[in-house]
């Protein structure tokens, strides 16, 4: 593990200067903190903000930032990806991805930062995951993965530091909810993330809320089952989901899998 770490801070210490795309999430947050730690003010966060992100989200990145002295800038994506979100092909996160990091590029450019980096690790090679290919098209910087880093290492690693994500749950862009071909618009996905919000806020730690039309799938833990199914909270969740705006709602028997939507 000491050796991954040294290596990540070589990495980091080569590049000089680096622009961080940063989501709040346990990977991007653990690699910004070490190159801050390690190139200081030659580091900056970059945060692409739209309807895709949750707002707690959104605000996770600036108070973590705030908190560091890490200097944010935070971009409103909606317009680079509103048409991909209306057509919602199956490299949907290619297109977003390629576009999203177009413009982080063009921000470090303009703030003379020398290259982007962004905090996949090695356990991403694993699942389809189209957005790599626009990564490597635009040689944008893996220094997690090129270190050698797992997901077990980053959450591990985060604790030692005391970051506030080393137990955080794997998140992903509000998108992936949505099976492909059906139009993304910003009602439905205020519906996912008011309903996963919820859920959150039950005390469920591993959530998905996918959405088929008006139909709401949910994904947690199997472990997690009695809990839902125990009579009053079943009947809250249904109740509140169907003020979100759904028709039905619905428990997957199969428990939380990520990236399921490639299924469809």
């Amino acid at each position: 593990m000491n050796e991954k770490y040294e290596s990540l801070k070589e990495i980091l210490a080569k590049l000089k200067s680096v622009a961080i795309a940063f989501s709040g999430g346990v990977d991007s947050t653990f690699l910004l903190k070490v190159a801050h730690d390690v190139l200081g003010e030659n580091v900056i966060a970059v945060t692409a903000a739209s309807k895709a992100l949750p707002q707690r989200e959104l605000d996770d990145t600036k108070n973590f930032c705030r908190a560091e002295g890490i200097r944010q800038i935070i971009f409103d994506s909606t317009d680079l990806i509103k048409d991909i979100f209306l057509q919602n092909p199956k490299n949907r996160c290619y297109i977003c991805k390629r576009a999203i990091f177009e413009k982080i590029l063009q921000i470090a450019a303009e703030n003379n930062i020398s290259y982007v980096a962004e905090g996949s690790n090695l356990d991403d090679e694993g699942d389809y995951r189209p957005g790599m290919q626009a990564i490597a098209e635009l040689k944008i910087k893996s220094p997690l993965r090129d270190a050698g880093f797992w997901k077990k290492d980053i959450r591990e690693l985060s604790q030692k530091m005391n970051l506030p994500t080393w137990n955080k749950p794997s998140l992903a862009c509000l998108a992936s909810r949505f099976v492909y071909g059906e139009t993304i618009t910003d009602e439905k996905l205020e519906m996912v993330g008011k309903a996963e919000q919820f859920l959150f806020d039950c005390g469920f730690k591993q959530v998905r809320v996918r959405i088929h039309d008006k139909i709401a799938r949910i994904e947690i833990l199997p472990d997690d089952f009695d809990k839902l199914i125990e009579k009053n909270l079943r009947e809250e969740v249904t109740n509140k989901f169907k003020n979100y705006g759904f028709t039905y709602v619905t428990l997957d028997l199969g428990g939380y899998k990520s990236g399921s939507m490639n299924l469809f």
